[in-house]
Formats: structure tokens, C-alpha cells, sequence
């Protein structure tokens, strides 16, 4: 969004405390939209800083357009220092383990009496149930929430390629906190959010359960599951690449056999209706992938394109940087990683009155902004510099 416009959430002061997906997703939702996020790392940093691997990118997608400030939460200096800041905040997110906030003094009840306008939101495993003091993580969710089964192979479960319910806990997280934002307008009060894994993973889960009752037998994973569609299924080209090709509606199949001069199936009366074409795919794929291996990938995605079918070429996480949409669009923000080494990465999926949301402030090395954040909060210099000496907080401007 142009950085002339006040953004939305610009008014709203937000303390995270917060670590690996989940959290730093929320948090970083409201940053893009404005909101002032000022995060709460121990001293040293958030390990989350320190992964390698699948983690590496962790930190550097989820917390730009935060301050960084870095405090040792157990001693009574840094409670009481943490205390003033939730003092003036509208928002607190948090995200570790049940009972670990209410253990450092950090709790809600303790917190919002302090300040009653506070939204205090809990990014946890699980909502309130026989569940509730549960350790989980993303892929804990997968696994019992049925999506690693309906991702995998019959007897071979395979979690997403994504961290997708962490994110979309952290998505559910924000709804909760623009929706008691709306309340407290009406009230003048703050409430408790918790949002969670578990049933963030049901509510996906979903569509399959009503399958079920509608279909009245067990649903097979996805991998090998009976298809909707007459035609939605991955091809090969004939240079050895791959596109994925749907055809859901009656039109499409008309407009599909048209393009690809497929008069037998366009005049065939078998064939005419969605549930006829599922019956009979047996006979349609590998007529489709025998006209498809006669083309190159390019060759058949202008046809498809041309006959305004959904299909996608399969890309890697590489590919998407050079991806011309994206690129053109605003789509892939410039962000410093490790080092300040620059990187390209998504932005918010978001588009406002025609504007993306972009970059205010680069991902922020620990403690950067200590020493501001603990200006704004009134500390004078000199308290700065003891606290510094005391090693109750980290500067790392």
C-alpha cells in the first residue's frame, strides 16, 4: 500500500511474545497492516533466529515490519519494564507452551488488570477440552487432525509442504483480534483469544467429514481419491515437463474439446455431463495425456490459457522468484535475512483499494530497537544505559 495513506491498523500498539510459525504469523499480519509490533525476544535473540534446515527461513518470513527488543522476562527490573510496555498496548500475542506466561507474571488476568482494554490472544495446540495442556506443533496437528492422512498415501502419512496450520492459526488469530478490536468499541473492554492447531486443522478437515455423511463410506486420501472431475490431473508434456489441467464445469469440457479439436468427445452425448465424464475417465486421460505428450509445456499452456481452463505448471519455491506475476504485481517484498543479505519474499495476500502492503521496516536483528522502543516508553538515557549495564535488556542497534 502506498506509504502516503494511513494504514489501517496504524493506530494499534501490539507486544508479541512469540517464537517459531504460529506467533510470529499473527504478529506479522497486523506489522503488514500497519499495526506498531514490538517484539519480545530474551536476551541473545528468539532461537528461532538459529534454525537451519526446513526452520532457516522462519524468522526472516514472519517478522519484518516488528522492533526487536531484547529482555530477561524472569528478573523483577525486566517484568516490570515488559508491565509498562503492555500498559499502553491494545494487543499482546503469545505463544508458548500453556501455564509458561502465567509462570513469568505475563498472564491475562494479571496483565488486563493492569490494563482492561487489553486483547490478549494465545496461539496454542489446543483449544479448552481434555487436550488443552498438550505440547503441539504443526505437524502434531497434521497427524491428528487427519491432514497428514489425507495428504500421504493409503498407509504412508505425509504432513503438508508447508507450515499451513501454524500459518493458519496465526490467520484465525488475527480474525479473533480485529473482531475484539470491534468489540472493545463497543464496550470499552478487552477479552481472551486463544486460537489453535487442533481444530485449526479440523476446520480443514471439514469438507472431508461432510464427504463422509454425504457419501456414506470412508474418504480416501487425496492421492488416490475418486475425483470430482472428468479431467483434474497432473499430464506430462512432451519435453518432459508437468501441468497440472482441470475441467470442472459443462463449458469448460465444451470450450476444452473445441481448442484441442477433440470432436469425438465434444459430440459425444456420454460425455456431456460432469458425472458422465467422471464414469468414463478411464477413457478420457489417456486420450488427453496421449494429445498432451505431443506438446511442450509452453505450447500447451498457451492453448490452455487461451481456452481460460485452470491449469498450473509445477514450481519450485526458486521458480517463484522469477515468477513474472508476482514480480510485476508487488507480490515479493525485498527483506535483509542473516548478515543483511537481501532475499525476496511474499507479501501480504492482500490487496486494498488496488494497493499490496509492503516493507516499513526491515526484519530486525535482536534487540535493534531496545533502546527506541524503551525511549517511547519514557526511560530516560541514563535508565537505559543501567538497564544495559545490569544486563536486564540487550541494545543491538
Amino acid at each position: 500500500m502506498v506509504q502516503s495513506t494511513k494504514l489501517p491498523l496504524a493506530d494499534i500498539k501490539v507486544i508479541e511474545f512469540s517464537h517459531m510459525v504460529m506467533g510470529p504469523s499473527a504478529g506479522v499480519v497486523l506489522a503488514d497492516l500497519g499495526a506498531d509490533v514490538v517484539k519480545i525476544e530474551p536476551l541473545g535473540g528468539d532461537k528461532t533466529r538459529l534454525l537451519r534446515g526446513s526452520g532457516a527461513g522462519y524468522f526472516a518470513m514472519y517478522n519484518r515490519n516488528k522492533q526487536s527488543i531484547c529482555v530477561d522476562l524472569k528478573s523483577s527490573q525486566g517484568n516490570e519494564l515488559v508491565r509498562r510496555l503492555v500498559s499502553e498496548a491494545d494487543v499482546v500475542i503469545e505463544n508458548f507452551r500453556p501455564g509458561a506466561m502465567e509462570k513469568l507474571g505475563y498472564g491475562y488476568d494479571e496483565l488486563a488488570s493492569a490494563n482492561p482494554r487489553l486483547i490478549y490472544c494465545s496461539a496454542r495446540g489446543f483449544l479448552n477440552g481434555p487436550y488443552q495442556h498438550r505440547t503441539a506443533l504443526d505437524e502434531v496437528a497434521q497427524m491428528m487432525g487427519g491432514l497428514a492422512y489425507m495428504t500421504g498415501k493409503p498407509g504412508q502419512p505425509m504432513r503438508a509442504g508447508a507450515s499451513v496450520i501454524d500459518v493458519m492459526g496465526g490467520m484465525f488469530a488475527v480474525i479473533g483480534i480485529l473482531s475484539a478490536l470491534e468489540s472493545r468499541r463497543e464496550t470499552g473492554r478487552g477479552q481472551e483469544i486463544t486460537s489453535a492447531l487442533f481444530e485449526s486443522t479440523v476446520f480443514l478437515m471439514g469438507q472431508h467429514m461432510a464427504q463422509q455423511a454425504v457419501m456414506q463410506m470412508p474418504v480416501q486420501p487425496m492421492s488416490v481419491r475418486t475425483s470430482a472431475w472428468g479431467i483434474y490431473d497432473l499430464f506430462n508434456t512432451g519435453d518432459g515437463q508437468q501441468v497440472f489441467v482441470a475441467v470442472v464445469s459443462d463449458s469448460q469440457w465444451r470450450s476444452f474439446c473445441q481448442e484441442f479439436e477433440l470432436e469425438e468427445f465434444g459430440v459425444d452425448p456420454g460425455l456431456v455431463a460432469n458425472n458422465d465424464r467422471v464414469a468414463n475417465r478411464d477413457q478420457i486421460i489417456p486420450a488427453v495425456q496421449a494429445l498432451f505428450s505431443s506438446l511442450s509445456k509452453s505450447q500447451l499452456m498457451v492453448k490452455l490459457e487461451r481456452c481460460g481452463l485452470p491449469f498450473a505448471g509445477v514450481s519450485t519455491p526458486a521458480d517463484l522468484l522469477e515468477d513474472p506475476h508476482l514480480q510485476s504485481s508487488g507480490g515479493l517484498l525485498d527483506v535483509s535475512y542473516a548478515n543483511d543479505e537481501l532475499t525476496q519474499l511474499p507479501a501480504l495476500p492482500l490487496q486494498m483499494d488496488g494497493h499490496r502492503f509492503g516493507v516499513r521496516r526491515d526484519v530486525p536483528r535482536y534487540g535493534q530497537h531496545t533502546i527506541d522502543v524503551l525511549n517511547g516508553a519514557g526511560y530516560s538515557t541514563k535508565e537505559i544505559q543501567t538497564l544495559i549495564d545490569e544486563g536486564i535488556v540487550e541494545a543491538n542497534e
